[in-house]
């Protein structure tokens, strides 16, 4: 086992997937940046159907990478495509505006080597610039999420796919993110089939990933996406009294407009297929969906606005 994250020749432990869209220029930058990791980990860049060239530049910049140019935007599940193609023991997920931090992949594989059942480990996430702590961190760092006293790190309910490292066996086994759910808190409902799987996931301070949002990104579209997955999700996974009471709270305090109004026009039009895939998780799994109510009704991260 490594120890301090000093590999000479790389860490054959790690792989590293990123997604990417119509950024060419931040995908060059982020994809360097992997490359150039002292864990050097088989990056797969998994282009999904960008327009401006991504796939022809990244494969021309570093011809080490393994370029997926998909036809479509298949948005998450382009994650799916890029694990299939590795055959490290775990995966480092990466978006197109985020890097790891030297040394963090190797600490990650570290914690996955000691403990058998820890299925995802998430990082810090620094904001850029300033490298100042994200929101979300204090959430991660003070998650109430109730877990085993073995965990490195306190238990968590979901993960942040950009900055998070996964078993590749239990991404597989629980079947990696879901077709329906696109792009936008697809994480969701991947965390709670891990759990009900009878797997971890924890914060890991000692991880670290910068984030340094592109300019390039529909803000409303994006809460268009998130606020339908949330409902999603919620159907999907959590019992009826529960899915109704999150229901009725996203219905009180989500900005009242046409953006929500068509999330949630969205979010109708799925009932049949969610109704027909709907498979509640057991009480262990919905007591930490339940112990973050309070914790996300506070959040600063967590609000849909755009």
């Amino acid at each position: 086992m490594n120890t301090g994250g000093g590999w000479s020749m790389g860490d054959p432990r790690v792989g590293a997937v990123m997604i990417t869209w119509n950024r060419r220029e931040e995908a060059l930058t982020s994809v360097g940046r992997l490359v150039a990791l002292p864990e050097r980990p088989h990056v797969v860049l998994v282009d999904n159907g960008s327009v401006d060239g991504t796939a022809e530049a990244v494969a021309a910049a570093y011809p080490e990478v393994d370029v997926v140019a998909l036809r479509e935007n298949l948005g998450a599940v382009g994650r799916n495509v890029g694990v299939a193609r590795l055959r490290t023991p775990y995966v480092a997920f990466a978006d197109d505006d985020t890097w790891w931090a030297p040394g963090s992949l190797s600490r990650a594989a570290d914690v996955l080597d000691a403990h058998p059942r820890l299925a995802v480990v998430t990082a810090r996430i620094l904001a850029e610039p300033g490298g100042r702590d994200d929101p979300i961190v204090e959430e991660l760092r003070d998650s109430p999420v109730p877990g085993p006293a073995w965990l490195p790190g306190p238990a968590l309910g979901s993960f942040l796919a950009g900055a998070s490292v996964l078993r590749r066996d239990a991404f597989l086994e629980c079947g990696g993110f879901n077709r329906r759910l696109w792009l936008g808190g697809e994480e969701e409902l991947l965390a709670v089939d891990l759990a009900t799987a009878g797997w971890e996931l924890c914060y890991l301070g000692a991880l670290t990933v910068h984030h340094q949002a592109s300019r390039s990104r529909d803000a409303h579209a994006r809460r268009r996406v998130g606020l339908r997955n949330t409902l999603w999700f919620t159907w999907l996974r959590r019992p009826v009294g529960a899915a109704l009471r999150r229901t009725a709270y996203l219905a009180r305090t989500v900005p009242r407009d046409r953006i929500s109004a068509l999330a949630a026009l969205d979010a109708l039009r799925g009932l049949p297929w969610v109704l027909a895939e709907r498979r509640p998780v057991p009480p262990r799994v919905e007591a930490r969906l339940a112990s973050l109510e309070a914790s996300q009704a506070r959040s600063r991260a967590r609000r849909y606005v755009s």
